[in-house]
């Protein structure tokens, strides 16, 4: 059976853990080479790559603050140098800083911000020119329910998350024409180490706020993911794709 994304070269932030972690997996099944973008632990990094590569897929990892424009850029150029193209890019870098309005810091606020919003402007900055000059491409933002519905406690956040959506459907409009697909997905509640971490009564009402009356799970991201990144969305772009189990709705 042919493997969807063969010989595509995709570069995936903050994959690490989490939904970057499944993605970058699920990538590899697949048959793409994997660059693994991480700037907290090496270490994390390493074991996803240890893990594509034992079972027969390739993967590298590359350590750089999507946030800071000068180190995307040098990060990006080394990248195109070795691989001579991205074929794939999947903004999934993100942190969360939650408070009230009332008591949330400018840091806090300035901080997610400038990782979740601005670190995806700065890699499809840099990496526009391979975009065009390749006339084709996937770019998938990873956005959150939150950007859609906005949530209590994270005015940061879902501003951010906001953000995603607003330049997914503006730089898909820029690119088009060079047949390169921009679209983002909206995760809803999903179970990771962040989440396993909540209290008990908040992965409940996380489940009952839901349709189908469960948390999601990484590998619903991942398909999702995939699904975007391969040939069967050629015809789709700008949008936002709410992969929350209904919550949303």
């Amino acid at each position: 059976m042919e493997k969807l994304l063969e010989g595509k070269i995709a570069l995936i932030t903050g994959a690490g853990r989490g939904i970057g972690r499944g993605i970058a997996i699920a990538y590899a099944k697949q048959g793409a080479t994997v660059l693994i973008n991480y700037n907290g632990s090496k270490e994390r990094a390493e074991a996803v790559c240890e893990e594509i590569r034992a079972n027969g897929g390739t993967a590298e990892s590359f350590g750089f603050n999507v946030a800071d424009y000068a180190a995307s850029e040098k990060a990006v150029k080394d990248i195109l140098e070795k691989y001579g193209r991205v074929d794939i890019l999947v903004n999934n870098a993100g942190i969360t800083k939650d408070n009230l309005i009332l008591k949330m810091s400018e840091q806090d606020f300035d901080d997610v911000i400038n990782i979740n919003l601005k670190g995806a402007f700065n890699l499809i900055k840099h990496l526009s020119r391979n975009f065009l000059k390749l006339r084709h491409g996937k770019i998938i933002n990873i956005s959150s329910v939150s950007g859609v519905m906005g949530n209590p406690g994270q005015a940061n956040y879902a501003a951010s998350k906001a953000g995603i959506i607003g330049l997914t459907k503006s730089i898909a409009r820029e690119l088009g024409s060079r047949n390169v697909c921009v679209n983002a997905i909206a995760p809803g509640f999903v179970e990771t180490d962040m989440t396993n971490a909540l209290p008990e009564a908040v992965l409940e009402r996380g489940k009952e706020s839901t349709v189908l009356g469960r948390l999601g799970r990484v590998e619903d991201i991942a398909d999702a993911a995939v699904f975007l990144g391969s040939g069967m969305a050629d015809y789709i772009t700008g949008q936002v794709l709410c992969v929350d189990g209904g919550m949303a709705i």
